[in-house]
């Protein structure tokens, strides 16, 4: 049986080798649990030297949804719900972790994976202005992300446009950095980490798609926002025993740069890829930003690709074809990029 060459995901390796050589050297030392260990306190720091929050809390979870669902429902009171893209990971593949948890996510139409601080001002204005309000679900927090979903990028404009927006309604702003290595990466990007402290109420550095085994860096600029956050974490049953296997790591990843140079290098990956579909004539769903590639196929093109690789599809565009995602990661080989890009010509030519 041939083995494909796998684009499908952004998880599906184990961690960056300077993490599993800190694993095998801590092994057999002996540290106190639930991330009070000296590696979880060195990482926390590094964390706030990087975002210039010298302040800011920082606590480690397991992984995204988990992490979605307890920050918002820490954040809301029962009566109240999250405005978010439709598009937005809480809205669709997180299986309704967010409504379980009691609280409602509010969508908005994305504009490629966006959601912008006019239609969310609107929102806020439409809902107040109801005289029925007090019967609906109020907005209580905004959620974005970046990435988005469809791998675009917020820019310091808009993201400070959403900021003010959400300062003048007294609405905590929240994004998910699940892929955030790769969106600090990409040569379109303008956002920096001290811009997240800065304009967001929390955010949360991916670790689990960005080079670690697993985990999320969540981070509280002002940590008095969710008090006792540590003991909140706890009551939802994710609070790791083993915590140093979360410090650990992202101690690694914020040492000597290695969480945006491991980005850096997902992303030009995944600009070649781009770049090898287009000069083989195929169409594009956009410019991509970050890891994430969208590209148009037909039949044909999806099946004699499908012989060759793994990808993600994502939706159907028109009567005949469909939207392919091809997604790269921090530990995507440059010779499999090449060989794709080969093939992709080779196909090509066969096919005239």
């Amino acid at each position: 049986m041939t083995h494909k060459k796998t684009f499908a995901f952004d998880y599906l390796e184990g961690a960056h080798p300077a993490i599993l050589e800190k694993f095998v050297e801590t092994n057999m030392e002996q540290t106190a649990g639930y991330g009070l260990d000296p590696y979880s306190a060195l990482a926390k720091e590094k964390i706030r030297q990087a975002c210039q929050a010298p302040d800011a809390g920082v606590e480690f979870l397991v992984g995204g949804t988990q992490t979605n669902a307890i920050v918002i429902n820490a954040l809301l009171r029962s009566y109240q719900g999250v405005i978010a893209a439709d598009s937005g990971h809480i809205a669709t593949h997180e299986a309704g972790a967010i409504e379980f948890g009691g609280n409602k996510v509010l969508t908005l139409t994305a504009t490629m994976g966006k959601i912008s601080a006019e239609q969310v001002e609107e929102y806020l204005i439409e809902f107040y202005k109801d005289e029925a309000r007090q019967h609906m679900v109020q907005p209580g927090m905004v959620y974005i992300s970046q990435p988005t979903e469809m791998g675009t990028l917020y820019s310091l404009a808009e993201l400070e446009n959403l900021a003010a927006v959400c300062q003048r309604y007294k609405l905590p702003l929240f994004l998910d950095g699940a892929r955030l290595a790769y969106a600090l990466a990409s040569q379109q990007n303008d956002i920096r980490l001290t811009d997240l402290a800065r304009l967001c109420d929390v955010f949360y550095i991916g670790g689990t798609k960005c080079g670690a085994f697993f985990g999320e860096a969540v981070v509280l600029p002002n940590p008095e926002l969710i008090p006792h956050f540590f003991t909140v974490i706890k009551q939802k049953g994710a609070l790791l025993a083993k915590g140093r296997l979360l410090g650990i790591q992202f101690d690694a990843l914020f040492t000597d740069g290695l969480y945006e140079r491991i980005g850096k290098e997902a992303v030009e990956a995944a600009m070649a890829i781009q770049a090898g579909l287009k000069s083989n004539g195929y169409d594009l769903l956009f410019e991509a930003s970050a890891n994430q590639v969208f590209a148009v196929v037909n039949q044909e093109q999806l099946d004699r690709m499908a012989e060759k690789i793994d990808f993600a599809i994502w939706e159907p565009y028109g009567p005949d074809k469909l939207v392919i995602r091809l997604t790269t990661s921090w530990a995507t080989r440059a010779e499999d990029v090449a060989w794709f890009v080969d093939w992709l010509g080779s196909a090509a030519a066969s096919a005239d």
